[in-house]
């Protein structure tokens, strides 16, 4: 550590954020088995238990607010998994470099728009009047729908909304994971007479599972903390009950209501699940292709 100072002192910043908003506010959660109040305090607070939790689950909106977070994540992990995969491959394939830095800046800038901005667009898209979607639906003859007033399309607009804003992104790994491949194999390939197609199949997606089973262990690992912020500025009364999920009910019970230890008991319950999922799916994982996170 003497000889090597510098870099422990780059990482000091990074530690210390760690530190002051990730694991010293673990301390709060004991929030959700304390009956909560301003004057008393977290210290001074009544003890009650699983109190909260027994609340949350005896609730008539526990199941749909379940439901639909289950609902909405795991959609957006069938379209948002695999599109990286593809958009990398196929950009791994395409000779001509001016065409390949175009697709990937063209792909990456969505990232890069605030949620709020790329939220407005969305909603200006998909204007049943004047946004660009329905017009286009207008064009080749087909009744316009207002996607944002449906709660069954709800799930899907929020879906490929996140394949367009992060897909250049996520695809940046696999083309990392793409250029660490051997050269030879590709020349081997060449000389057994493999068409790209045979090439793409037995050379590169070998060469990036180990990549591909740990981006899936993680996204699976945060399953039911589908994006806030997103579905917060997506949601209108009319989508609400296919679109209240459960961080927009903590949000609504635990900050707008200020019932902060029953929000916090639910936000508790939503990363005990994720929790669990992530061990299971690596355990899994680890048994069938011996390619896990440990």
């Amino acid at each position: 550590m003497k000889k090597h100072w510098q870099y422990y002192a780059l990482v000091l910043l990074p530690v210390a954020y760690l530190v002051i908003f990730k694991y010293l506010p673990i301390v709060g959660v004991q929030m959700a088995f304390r009956d909560y109040n301003v004057v008393d305090g977290m210290w001074g607070s009544k003890w009650i238990g699983l109190h909260y939790f027994v609340e949350f689950f005896k609730s008539p909106l526990f199941w749909d607010i379940f439901g639909n977070t289950l609902k909405i994540s795991v959609t957006t992990m069938i379209f948002t998994f695999p599109t990286p995969i593809l958009l990398a491959l196929i950009l791994n394939e395409v000779r001509d470099s001016f065409f390949n830095r175009f697709s990937q800046t063209i792909t990456l800038a969505p990232h890069f728009i605030s949620v709020v901005v790329m939220s407005g667009m969305i909603i200006l898209f998909l204007d049943p009047k004047t946004g660009m979607l329905p017009k286009m639906m207008e064009w080749v003859g087909i009744e316009p729908v207002n996607f944002l007033a449906s709660v069954a399309s709800f799930k899907y607009v929020y879906a490929v909304s996140e394949v367009w804003q992060h897909v250049g992104y996520s695809a940046i790994i696999y083309l990392a994971a793409l250029a660490g491949i051997n050269p030879e194999l590709y020349e081997a390939a060449k000389m057994d007479g493999a068409s790209r197609f045979k090439k793409i199949l037995h050379v590169d997606i070998p060469g990036i599972s180990l990549v591909m089973t740990i981006l899936l262990i993680l996204q699976i690992g945060e399953l039911t903390g589908v994006g806030f912020e997103k579905i917060l500025l997506l949601q209108n009364p009319i989508n609400q009950p296919g679109s209240e999920v459960i961080a927009t009910y903590v949000y609504n019970v635990g900050l707008v209501n200020a019932n902060y230890s029953f929000g916090t008991a639910i936000g508790l319950f939503n990363s005990v699940i994720n929790f669990i999922l992530l061990f299971a799916v690596n355990w899994i994982s680890r048994r069938v292709s011996e390619n896990s996170l440990w």
